[in-house]
């Protein structure tokens, strides 16, 4: 919270108090963090999946000749 009242008077030059720093924080959590969270979800599923499909060319990789399929 320190760091929004600092923020609002370094760079808006306005003074803002504990009860509205604590209120517009939790606006934000509310009204952003869906939208930041559901992002997390995007990156973390995009990057499991990258590696599931390159722990699946490491298993092609192990598999021995079948000379019964000759």
């Amino acid at each position: 919270m320190s760091k929004l009242k600092t923020y609002f008077k370094d760079e808006l030059d306005q003074e803002i108090g504990s009860f509205d720093a604590e209120f517009l924080i939790d606006f934000l959590a509310k009204d952003l963090g869906p939208h930041f969270y559901n992002q997390g979800l995007r990156d973390a599923n995009a990057l499991f999946a990258e590696r599931a499909e390159e722990l699946g060319y490491l298993v092609q990789d192990l598999e021995k000749p079948d000379s019964s399929n000759t």
